[in-house]
């Protein structure tokens, strides 16, 4: 969640135990994930948001491009 990335954000590193930089570092990867697989147009203010913070902000999604790379796109 956006609550967890800023707790994470504001806790120096050398205060984080090496659990805490693994998970860092799997939710970060999976929030990647997750974020560029949902459509822009599903996400909400929020949703928008958190990607801006986190430099995931694109107009596609990761399944929106696979569609335009198959010309599967919407027309």
């Amino acid at each position: 969640s956006l609550t967890d990335k800023v707790g994470a954000a504001v806790k120096p590193d050398s205060e984080k135990s090496t659990t805490e930089h693994v998970g860092d570092a799997f939710k970060g990867k999976s929030d990647n994930l997750a974020s560029g697989l949902q459509p822009q147009g599903e996400k909400s203010t929020t949703q928008k948001a958190g990607d801006a913070l986190s430099g995931n902000s694109t107009n596609e999604s990761v399944l929106d491009k696979a569609k335009a790379a198959l010309g599967m796109e919407k027309h």
